[in-house]
């Protein structure tokens, strides 16, 4: 009955914290679960965010922190004469965000990258439109990324930046322990 205690808490002292580790910058096949879990639980989110947005058929969108590729996938499905890009700076949600969108890969309207929203590997004035769904979390320097952002954007260019919660809301609470946990550079 000991040994049972001595596993459960070394579970808790090495496995926990790697767990947290992957669920903010999934590696690739620890954290792909964890990707795909986010598709799942941000989806009618998104749906709500994308209905309230204009998309064109031909726009060129980039999608930050694109995690698991359904928002790129839903961005793929309006924009059928544009191009959608993804980034994330986690080699799992790469992964997991290709693997989703392969066959819009194969036919060149989407492309996945791995970068940082800190320093995104794209022109200025590139995008329509920009999206982030519950990312702004992890972002390393809020301000000075939102400027990045603004730099690839095009003129008259649209940014959706979508979150459940924020900064004294009513679930700020339990996210904002939560994101701390995570060791989240912005505090929400």
């Amino acid at each position: 009955m000991q040994m049972i205690t001595i596993y459960k808490v070394l579970f808790v002292v090495i496995a926990a914290p790697y767990l947290f580790v992957q669920v903010r910058k999934p590696g690739k096949w620890v954290g792909r679960p964890f990707a795909w879990l986010m598709n799942f639980s941000h989806s009618n989110l998104t749906n709500w965010g994308l209905q309230n947005t204009r998309i064109d058929p031909d726009f060129t969108i980039l999608d930050i922190g694109c995690g698991g590729g359904r928002t790129i996938q839903k961005l793929a499905s309006v924009a059928l004469n544009g191009k959608v890009y993804g980034v994330d700076y986690a080699a799992g949600s790469v992964a997991a965000a290709r693997a989703k969108n392969a066959e819009s890969i194969r036919a060149g309207r989407v492309e996945v990258l791995r970068g940082s929203v800190s320093k995104l590997p794209f022109p200025d004035s590139m995008f329509d439109l920009v999206t982030a769904i519950e990312t702004q979390y992890y972002w390393p320097d809020l301000a000075n990324d939102v400027r990045e952002i603004l730099r690839v954007l095009k003129p008259g260019g649209t940014v959706i930046i979508i979150a459940e919660t924020y900064k004294n809301g009513t679930g700020n609470i339990l996210l904002g322990s939560f994101m701390k946990l995570l060791g989240s550079p912005t505090s929400v």
